[in-house]
């Protein structure tokens, strides 16, 4: 095929395709392109996501046209490209969470190889037609890493896995795998495709019931139930804000510079678990208590999991000047009024309401 032309990223509004859009790092994503003007289409089969996400987007940005949900499978759902043409894709769809790998690895496999591959032969099929392709955001994520004690992780260090026995390794290959796809439809087809690997992303709208640490500590805080800390928590990682995320995540789809390339997002400011445990309980003002539990307690036999992730920024510094906004600190409190929120004003907790 001729070689691919890329979008005019300064025309407006853009057109913009967001898989797993109704999910919790997905709606930060719509909000900010929202914010912007553009017109986007959110394929999403509400696996994690969640409907009132949409619904609460659709209320903030009621302009006629902003906004088309289309419910169904990645694999099965994208638009035709013969009757839209998209300027940006972002793809984020996937399974995640420990627990749910842990739960179903073979769906998990399944559905982040097959919803990648997708993605990119739409791509090519968009540019085909249009006679340009759409940039593309492929998420992929620090488990790529696997358990390397080379710190701070740069992009082009080895990946380090485990046994194939041990299932959480299922994950980390499949995301692996998906970026050295992402960069052959690059190299061979000329497709403008930028792979992000996210940190520990964290924010409002966050939930904790697929195993995502930090809202389940804000939960139990507020409830005043204790704090569930896996292992010793001296398990080391680096959160970073939903709302810095996203924003490198448009940054990054913008420069024609970053395509083909692999960039860590996230915060490199390190905190043990145990230590965030006690941060949750100090900010939200709680009475709750730290609870230790193993690992074979939670997810069963061979589980293993890295002593330390902390991300290299430089390349992403370099490419957009990144840097984090909110703090630690600031989104915690973010999270913990958000959860409030949803409970009626007279059920609520006094633990950190004033403050809240």
């Amino acid at each position: 095929m001729s070689p691919i032309q890329h979008p005019q990223l300064t025309s407006l509004p853009r057109r913009a395709l967001v898989t797993g859009g109704a999910g919790f790092i997905g709606t930060h994503l719509c909000r900010r392109l929202l914010s912007r003007g553009d017109q986007i289409t959110i394929v999403d089969d509400y696996s994690t996501g969640r409907p009132e996400n949409v619904d609460l987007l659709r209320a903030e940005f009621p302009r006629r046209g902003a906004i088309t949900m289309i419910e169904a499978d990645v694999r099965d759902g994208l638009p035709n490209p013969s009757a839209v043409r998209f300027d940006e894709i972002y793809h984020l769809a996937a399974t995640v969470g420990v627990r749910l790998i842990m739960k179903d690895p073979i769906k998990a496999a399944e559905t982040n190889l097959e919803c990648t591959n997708r993605v990119l032969r739409y791509g090519v099929e968009s540019a085909r037609r249009h006679g340009r392709a759409p940039a593309i955001l492929l998420a992929s994520s620090s488990e790529v890493y696997g358990k390397s004690n080379v710190l701070p992780f740069s992009e082009d260090d080895d990946s380090v896995f485990g046994s194939t026995r041990t299932t959480r390794w299922s994950y980390a290959q499949c995301k692996a795998l998906n970026e050295h796809i992402g960069l052959a439809y690059h190299q061979q087809h000329g497709l403008p495709v930028v792979i992000a690997r996210l940190f520990n992303t964290v924010g409002p709208g966050q939930v904790g019931e697929y195993g995502m640490v930090l809202p389940r500590f804000i939960r139990a805080a507020i409830e005043g139930r204790p704090l569930t800390v896996h292992g010793d928590g001296a398990q080391v990682r680096c959160f970073c804000d939903a709302r810095d995320v996203t924003r490198a995540l448009v940054e990054l789809v913008a420069g024609p510079a970053c395509h083909g390339q692999v960039f860590n997002v996230g915060s490199d400011r390190p905190i043990s678990i145990a230590e965030l445990a006690d941060l949750v309980i100090r900010l939200t003002e709680s009475s709750s208590v730290k609870e230790f539990v193993s690992y074979e307690q939670v997810y069963g036999s061979r589980f293993e999991d890295p002593r330390e992730r902390r991300p290299d920024l430089k390349r992403v510094r370099q490419a957009i000047r990144f840097v984090p906004r909110w703090g630690l600190e600031e989104t915690i409190l973010d999270i913990a009024a958000s959860m409030l929120e949803q409970v009626p004003s007279d059920l609520r907790p006094a633990v950190g309401a004033e403050r809240i």
